[in-house]
């Protein structure tokens, strides 16, 4: 067990002994340093006391604290396992095993609500751990069995035999100035998302992700070690002021939620969850480019690849340009990334709800997305076809939409949508044409790019700000989307 997972289960109980001898809660101005280093603590790993004894959730101690835990929901058997032990505890039974040998414990774990509290007493009494409490700092100085020169004997820790003084104990005294912890080196989290039953995470700098699974309840956990949130994410995604929050999954039937947290800051590490409805196989991607993908969509059997089990076909949409890159300006200096954007989430309200088609967006608000990236979310999520949203610029005199392909494979779907483009636009027709773009061309779907009119015409111009023509092109969109798939 790493020692931040011994260091935050021990001080579960240390905080609930002071606050019994202090009669008030102070859990938000305590502070825990683990050889001498500040750590973070879970918002959501608060401690209850039943009947005098000290206990916590096992969702808890399994995510916060790191443990290997099991719940066997037919006999309520709960297993926590580190290396070299094994605890049994049952459920309203005061006699718990460890390592094969029973114990008689001080209360029995409780059902409360939708899980399980096990006496924090018992579990930190069989991890050691060397422990100081300054009363006035109202801090803990936390040490690991072998990051110092103490005398071994850490059978106690725990005991709440601790003077208050920070005495007797081989730590940092109470009251050492603990220096900030350099972040420049620490890649930011700058998004999450689910769609396409695949958790999609963006990262400014190159990480290792540690993918790993618990049950009781199924649960999938992404580490990011060397990493933090950046101070606010992309498309909407919540983040509170603790850094942490969560997302309701209510359109795919193997995901209830998915948590996001600041799981430790000693390394810094951020820790995602996604809450199972049922086991399930993943696959992790993450090719360095700034993009991250836990693909659900995986049969065991082929190592890979997509289930096929829904039926529903994907559509990637992409709102062209935006964040830094405005793309083309306006004859009375609007912005081409603003008219995308809009176009783009007219038409997910148009189609959130259609059974037969999962949309994707490569984004959802003013963020700029490489070109690399924009295919790369297509490709991840495998796509059925792509289109890129975008208005064009020229000569004054130049009116009119236009859409674009690269490939072959691309012609008929850019044929339809054309059509439908030119019908809802009401504007001139500037044909079909062939050119070497990113997206079109990279992208293994059929791809096309949509010119709506022109920014530099006064009279598209003019139209294009609308939100008349806006909803007019969206639903043109909507319409040749549904005639090329066939779900007229």
């Amino acid at each position: 067990m790493k020692k931040k997972s011994l260091v935050t289960l021990m001080f579960g109980w240390l905080l609930l002994f002071v606050m019994a001898q202090t009669g008030h809660a102070a859990s938000g101005s305590t502070s825990i340093y683990l050889d001498g280093q500040a750590l973070a603590l879970p918002q959501n790993g608060q401690v209850q006391n039943v009947n005098g004894n000290v206990m916590i959730p096992i969702r808890v101690v399994a995510e916060e604290l790191g443990f290997d835990v099991n719940y066997e929901k037919k006999t309520r058997t709960v297993t926590i396992k580190q290396p070299g032990t094994t605890l049994i505890l049952v459920v309203n039974q005061t006699t718990a095993s460890v390592n094969g040998s029973e114990i008689k414990l001080p209360v029995a774990p409780k059902l409360a609500q939708d899980t399980t509290l096990v006496p924090m007493r018992f579990i930190s009494e069989q991890m050691g751990l060397q422990v100081a409490w300054d009363n006035t700092a109202k801090a803990a100085y936390l040490t690991t069995p072998s990051s110092g020169s103490g005398s071994g004997n850490t059978g106690n820790a725990g005991s709440g035999n601790d003077s208050g003084n920070g005495n007797g104990t081989d730590v940092e005294q109470p009251g050492t100035v603990v220096p900030p912890v350099d972040t420049s080196h620490l890649a930011n989290v700058t998004g999450i998302a689910f769609d396409n039953n695949s958790l999609m995470i963006a990262v400014d700098r190159d990480v290792t992700p540690n993918v790993f699974t618990m049950s009781g309840p199924e649960r999938l956990v992404i580490d990011l070690p060397q990493a933090q949130f950046a101070e606010t994410l992309a498309n909407g995604t919540p983040l509170d002021a603790s850094k942490s929050g969560s997302l309701e999954i209510t359109d795919y039937p193997d995901v209830s939620k998915v948590r996001y947290a600041l799981f430790s800051n000693n390394p810094s590490t951020v820790r995602i969850v996604l809450d199972l409805n049922h086991k399930v196989n993943y696959q992790l991607v993450n090719e360095n480019d700034g993009l991250i993908f836990v693909n659900l969509n995986t049969d065991p059997s082929q190592g890979g690849g997509t289930s096929g089990g829904s039926g529903k076909k994907t559509v990637v949409l992409d709102a062209g340009h935006g964040g830094s890159d405005p793309g083309a300006i306006s004859v009375t200096k609007k912005k081409e990334k603003d008219f995308n954007l809009a176009v783009v989430l007219k038409v997910k309200e148009l189609l959130q709800n259609d059974p037969n088609i999962n949309l994707v967006l490569t984004r959802e608000s003013d963020t700029y997305p490489t070109l690399s990236d924009r295919v790369k979310i297509a490709e991840n999520v495998k796509a059925d076809i792509f289109i890129s949203v975008h208005a064009n610029s020229g000569s004054a005199s130049a009116s009119g939409v236009e859409t674009y392909y690269t490939r072959a494979a691309s012609l008929d779907l850019a044929k339809v949508m054309h059509k439908h483009l030119v019908q809802a636009s009401g504007l001139a027709d500037r044909k079909v044409r062939t050119q070497s773009l990113h997206v079109t061309r990279e992208t293994t779907m059929p791809a096309v790019l949509l010119e709506c009119g022109y920014l530099s015409n006064k009279n598209d111009d003019a139209l294009l700000a609308t939100d008349a023509y806006r909803s007019k092109v969206a639903q043109g969109i909507v319409d040749g989307i549904k005639e090329y798939l066939g779900l007229q």
